[in-house]
């Protein structure tokens, strides 16, 4: 499984450094953050990496949304009516300016536009089918990359979720985007049922022979290698870690406004303010909370050097390249020769990381609402149902998927 940069506020530089160390990758580009002329340039300079791609996520959720930086781009659509947009010359519009920015910003393969689902109902469903019928009419050069976006409650939704993919079977779209609304707006998601559905919907669409980029990401969807999903996708701020369809319209504001620089431990799965950081170094086990060699970049090596970690300066930017080098280096590294080798590589990291959060917590050493102490059995249990339904056909189709 791969991992792909999620674009969001300020990710312009992440983007050039990561993939110039990672020697290559891709970034999904976001129109919602970057003016045309942005786009292309950020675009040009990822394909001068080598090894580097771009995809561009169109952010048509919620066409209605009046966010003044999407309005603003050529595809985005004056006057949108529900009723008419889907089936004729306005959608053939969007499509032919979408096709045109994808090929100016180097895209090799084109993300199609895909409305928010609150319900996957027969509206919606018929809205997906004619976006991949005229998109096909219209895009003749590039790869198309169908998006499904769903809400939170549609996706706990086990009838929804049938419906959802015995409709997909017809579409046999070559490539999907995944986004998937947390619920209650969660970082690290507490439902497994929700979790087991969206592992459920992946491993669908993987048996009919599509790829599937999972976008919006934590760390905690690394237990989808289990649906052998092709990537994740994950960024800087949590509005680029999880997809909350807010913000896409102007009312939205983003958490960074409230700037906190968190670590990640990768091997206990949870983040960490400073200040417990420091109690861990008084207490003389920050060390166990260094990153594994091979998930080390560099960026974090002062602030675990021996000396209070308040007062080393941890940037920002450091804390952001760390999170998402330690996490494409921990996607890279789940086996996924079979399925249960994908099972198993996700239970060993919940048991090591059970084992050492257990330690730092006897110690008080917290990770908040970024601990993932109460997360590894909502994961065991997500793992559990959705090995129970589709366990058996994984081991048989792993190889032919």
């Amino acid at each position: 499984m791969d991992l792909y940069l999620q674009f969001g506020y300020g990710m312009m530089d992440h983007c050039r450094v990561l993939l110039s160390s990672w020697g290559g990758g891709t970034a999904i580009l976001s129109p919602r953050d970057l003016t045309d002329e942005q786009l292309r340039r950020l675009g040009a300079d990822i394909a001068g990496i080598a090894g580097g791609e771009s995809l561009l996520d169109p952010q048509f959720y919620l066409p209605h949304s009046d966010h003044k930086k999407l309005c603003k781009h050529g595809y985005w659509p004056n006057d949108y009516d529900t009723t008419m947009f889907w089936q004729g010359p306005p959608l053939a519009a969007l499509l032919r300016h979408l096709g045109k920015l994808n090929r100016d910003v180097g895209c090799k393969r084109m993300i199609l536009p895909g409305l928010f689902a609150a319900a996957v109902d027969e509206d919606w469903l018929e809205t997906q089918g004619a976006v991949l019928e005229e998109s096909r009419a219209t895009e003749v050069e590039l790869p198309l990359i169908a998006t499904i976006a769903l809400s939170a409650e549609a996706i706990k939704n086990t009838e929804q979720v049938s419906l959802l993919l015995e409709r997909a079977e017809e579409w046999k779209a070559d490539a999907y985007y995944l986004v998937c609304e947390h619920p209650d707006g969660q970082y690290l998601v507490e439902d497994p049922n929700w979790l087991a559905n969206v592992l459920d919907i992946a491993a669908g669409l993987r048996f009919d022979g599509a790829e599937v980029i999972l976008g919006y990401c934590t760390h905690q969807m690394l237990l989808a290698a289990s649906a052998k999903v092709n990537a994740v996708a994950s960024g800087t701020w949590m509005n680029v870690r999880s997809f909350p369809p807010t913000k896409f319209v102007t009312a939205y504001e983003d958490e960074i406004k409230q700037r906190t620089t968190w670590y990640y431990c990768p091997q206990a799965l949870s983040e960490y303010k400073i200040p417990f950081l420091d109690i861990a170094h008084r207490l003389g086990i920050l060390g166990l909370m260094a990153p594994p060699a091979n998930l080390d970049g560099g960026y974090v090596a002062h602030l675990l050097s021996g000396v209070q970690p308040s007062t080393v300066g941890f940037t920002e930017q450091a804390a952001f390249r760390h999170y998402l080098h330690a996490l494409r280096a921990q996607t890279r590294a789940i086996d996924q020769t079979t399925f249960d080798t994908a099972m198993a590589s996700h239970q060993n990291s919940l048991d090591t990381a059970e084992r050492l959060l257990q330690r730092l917590r006897g110690s008080n050493v917290s990770g908040q609402l970024r601990d993932f102490n109460q997360i590894v059995d909502v994961n065991r249990a997500a793992l559990g149902l959705f090995a129970s339904l589709r366990g058996p056909i994984l081991k048989r189709m792993w190889n032919s998927i």
